[in-house]
């Protein structure tokens, strides 16, 4: 499914109005019917209903004002504030207030210029909105939507704050007032919406967090726009559904054998972090991947050949330090020749011959890679060596990685997910795969892939080595390296959602998402 930037969004407008002729009054209109449907949905019959509905001067506020007309001719009592001075409401929005004038629905202005009339009624218009919240059945969100500039203080911001406190049901318009479209970032403050009617398209900051924390349920409301006019438009962002994935998933054929579904090799292991490797080789196996292999220090090999009984165990000198040592360099190639990926980084342990280690890949192999955890550590120390790369590569950090590799604080990579993964992934050629909520897939080209499956239970030891062993696999099949990381964390998120349904999300553990790994697959590859 695409999803747009305000910005994008305003352009397909545009096309729709002047090239194809549909009236902007006319998507106004459809707009808030959709709306109304949805309120009707939320509250049930609603004559006899009482409703807020708070109003912003754009078109936004229009389309309030158009939802205030259709709840009136319902039977609902209907009060409507307008943040702004009516005087500057212009165009279409204009156009809806001037019927509800008509009909004698006469808004109440919050935020007039400061003359001492409006000073000393203004406490007087602040407590009957608070009593008009206390006895309302519905609240209305037309405030700023996609429209919003800078951060929202004065009367916008105690309203906001006035809404969230009431406990009432709340609906926002195209997008909770508040969000920034196109980041998802909060500009001061925001609507607490418990559902959202983001018409055509969805927008960016309504999927990315923080902003996804307050949208409630999404509804994606057609209004009317021609699919063509969507379609004319570059739109370089989706989220990831069972559409995308199906056709990526790898298919098996009768004539064939372990060796056609790939050898993935594996480099990991340290004193006390012998699980990362475990997990990683159980999701690269539960994938598919034909043969995998597992690059561990000689000395912990034996625990490695006990647990993941169906991989390879290639032991690497650690000299007895519990870590593999960079001595191994001068055999490196013997240990990846004939492979498809090398995934490295799960438990490896930080230390100068890791970095060499790390390095030596990155400069001279031409297999695949999958640079995760510990070896992404040894990047940061020097993110220019991801310019030597002569093969693909994924990276998939945390954020606090992204935040080391790009030298910035965990606050500016999670202040707008979607840039900080998009700038880096342009920057290096590498597929960045920004994990959290909302796990971001960045692409050099410049498309980006949003999932929204997961949960809160997969924030527990090991998910990430699983994604790691999980992407790999599926590279290792012949699967370009975007689609891998792009099919790996829909189905990395929807196991943990699957895995969650069933037991909770308290209990959930890494182990649960490599056996849930083959189920889900085998329901993305049948409609």
């Amino acid at each position: 499914m695409k999803v747009v930037k305000p910005e994008q969004m305003s352009e397909i407008d545009k096309i729709a109005i002047e090239k194809y002729g549909i009236p902007g009054i006319i998507l106004m209109e459809n707009a808030a019917l959709k709306v109304v449907e949805e309120i009707d949905k939320t509250i049930g019959c609603i004559s006899g209903k009482k409703a807020v509905i708070f109003a912003g001067k754009g078109n936004n506020g229009g389309d309030a004002f158009a939802v205030a007309r259709h709840l009136f001719n319902r039977g609902a009592f209907v009060t409507i504030y307008i943040i702004g001075s009516i005087d500057s409401i212009k165009g279409d929005a204009a156009v809806n207030l001037g019927i509800l004038n008509k009909m004698g629905l006469k808004p109440v202005e919050l935020d007039k210029p400061e003359t001492q009339e409006f000073k000393e009624t203004h406490k007087l218009i602040i407590k009957n909105l608070t009593l008009s919240l206390n006895y309302t059945d519905i609240v209305i969100d037309g405030i700023f939507g996609t429209g919003l500039r800078g951060e929202i203080t004065g009367i916008a911001k105690h309203i906001i704050s006035t809404v969230n406190s009431s406990g009432k049901a709340v609906i926002s318009i195209d997008i909770p007032s508040g969000i920034n479209g196109s980041s998802g970032e909060i500009m001061g403050t925001c609507i607490k919406a418990d559902k959202t009617i983001s018409f055509g398209l969805p927008k960016i900051g309504l999927i990315t967090h923080p902003g996804c924390e307050y949208t409630g349920e999404i509804v994606i409301a057609d209004i009317g726009i021609p699919k063509a006019v969507i379609e004319s438009i570059d739109i370089k962002t989706h989220v990831i559904d069972k559409d995308i994935a199906l056709p990526i998933i790898p298919k098996r054929t009768n004539q064939s054998n372990k060796g056609d579904y790939g050898r993935t090799l594996i480099i990991t292991g340290s004193t006390g972090m012998t699980g990362a490797g475990c997990l990683a080789a159980g999701a690269a196996l539960r994938a598919g991947a034909g043969l995998v292999y597992l690059g561990v220090p000689s000395s912990l090999a034996y625990i490695y050949n006990t647990v993941v009984k169906e991989a390879i165990t290639v032991s690497m000198d650690d000299l007895g330090k519990g870590y593999i040592s960079s001595g191994i360099i001068n055999t490196f190639e013997r240990y990846i020749e004939g492979k498809d990926v090398i995934a490295v980084g799960p438990g490896l342990s930080v230390n100068e011959d890791i970095f060499r280690i790390v390095s030596w890949l990155i400069e001279n192999s031409y297999i695949p890679l999958v640079l995760d955890a510990d070896a992404l550590n040894a990047v940061a120390k020097d993110v220019s060596i991801l310019g030597k790369l002569r093969a693909p590569a994924v990276i998939t950090p945390h954020p606090g990685e992204m935040a080391r590799l790009m030298g910035t604080s965990i606050a500016e990579v999670q202040r707008d997910r979607i840039k900080a993964a998009g700038d880096f992934a342009l920057r290096w050629n590498v597929i960045t795969v920004l994990k959290g909520w909302h796990t971001v897939v960045a692409l050099p080209d410049g498309r980006i892939f949003i999932n929204t499956c997961g949960n809160p239970g997969m924030a527990t030891a090991g998910t990430g080595d699983v994604l790691t062993g999980l992407i790999a696999g599926l590279m290792a099949q012949k699967l370009k390296p975007e689609d891998a990381a792009v099919v790996g964390v829909f189905i990395h998120g929807t196991a943990g959602d699957w895995v969650a349904g069933r037991i909770g999300e308290h209990g959930l553990i890494a182990g649960d998402l490599v056996e849930e790994i083959p189920y889900v697959m085998n329901q993305i590859s049948y409609r």
